[in-house]
């Protein structure tokens, strides 16, 4: 495998696991908006899917250190394939959640909350099971970031007004995927060999454990989403016959974000060995913010907002730069 061993370029990786992760839900933007997030789940979960696979068996299966993609699976303990795994059923329910709670309270009132639970307490997590890196500059760090997501929603909700009023049972939906969305990545982080160069018996390289990861989120899907469509938390049931009556657009741009998504994953994991993983998963999960500069910039979100909103999205830049810069000097 591909073995990094400069602290710059893991930063470099983890910026981009950043862009990456804060680019991906561009999909839903050029898709019908009558479309279900329900029903794009399925294509975008497939298109995770096979970018692990590719990225494991191309980039996870080169050099000549540490094990190929295939090695590692032969050699691999169930254990630890049960870790990644766990590590994707959490991320899932977490996802299937997060966007519950946004459809009900809204992207001002619930992200917030669940981004932000999942930011601090992931931080805290990882930090805890790997203890690396100036833990104040970290704690500093990530409470800025924090501030940052915290204005970039108040400025949403400006923008909105009382269209994005909030619901109780949105707030709560969105609080318990924080909670599942800040573990998942921990229980990667157990699953993978400390040395990538002098692999462990039994642990998979990163990208082995990023494609199990994947394929734990896949297969859970069969399981959570159905029941979603079925009874989903906001609006009227939707039907497989529905899936599949959509035009193929529909289908492959939801693919598109699924690989998007997922080259964030590669990118962060690749990092997490020379980075660490708790400055990989904080610098990582600066997605929000990534995510507000599209919808600035390209979408256009905000021309029209009302007056002082440019001045928080300053603020909230300001903020993020600092949270950033903290983090990155902390190892």
């Amino acid at each position: 495998m591909i073995f990094i061993t400069s602290y710059p370029l893991a930063v470099l990786f983890c910026v981009l696991a950043m862009i990456f992760w804060g680019s991906w839900q561009n999909s839903r933007n050029f898709i019908n908006a009558n479309w279900r997030f329900e029903l794009f789940y399925w294509d975008f979960i497939t298109g995770v899917l096979i970018m692990s696979f590719l990225a494991a068996v191309t980039v996870g299966s080169m050099g000549t250190i540490g094990h190929t993609f295939w090695q590692s699976c032969a050699q691999a303990d169930y254990t630890y394939i049960l870790y990644a795994m766990l590590g994707g059923l959490l991320w899932n329910i977490g996802t299937l959640l997060l966007v519950a709670g946004i459809s009900i309270s809204g992207m001002a009132t619930a992200f917030p909350v669940g981004g932000g639970i999942a930011w601090l307490l992931g931080i805290l997590v990882n930090y805890i099971g790997a203890p690396e890196g100036n833990l104040t500059y970290i704690v500093i760090g990530g409470v800025s970031i924090a501030v940052a997501i915290i204005i970039c929603a108040i400025s949403y909700k400006k923008l909105l007004g009382n269209t994005s009023a909030g619901n109780f049972k949105g707030v709560v939906l969105a609080a318990v995927a924080g909670v599942l969305i800040a573990f998942f990545y921990r229980f990667v982080a157990i699953s993978l060999v400390s040395d990538y160069a002098n692999p462990e018996e039994g642990k998979l390289t990163p990208l082995t454990g990023v494609f199990y990861f994947c394929l734990g989120a896949f297969l859970s899907t069969f399981v959570i989403n159905p029941v979603v469509m079925m009874k989903p938390f906001k609006g009227e049931p939707v039907t497989f016959s529905q899936y599949f009556a959509a035009p193929s657009k529909n289908h492959l741009i939801g693919i598109i974000g699924g690989m998007v998504w997922c080259m964030g994953m590669v990118f962060s994991f690749m990092a997490s060995g020379t980075a660490g993983y708790t400055i990989s998963y904080a610098v990582s999960n600066g997605a929000p913010v990534v995510a507000a500069l599209w919808g600035i910039l390209v979408w256009k979100e905000f021309n029209g907002a009302p007056k002082g909103t440019n001045t928080l999205l300053i603020f909230m830049f300001l903020f993020y730069l600092i949270g950033l810069g903290l983090i990155i000097m902390a190892k």
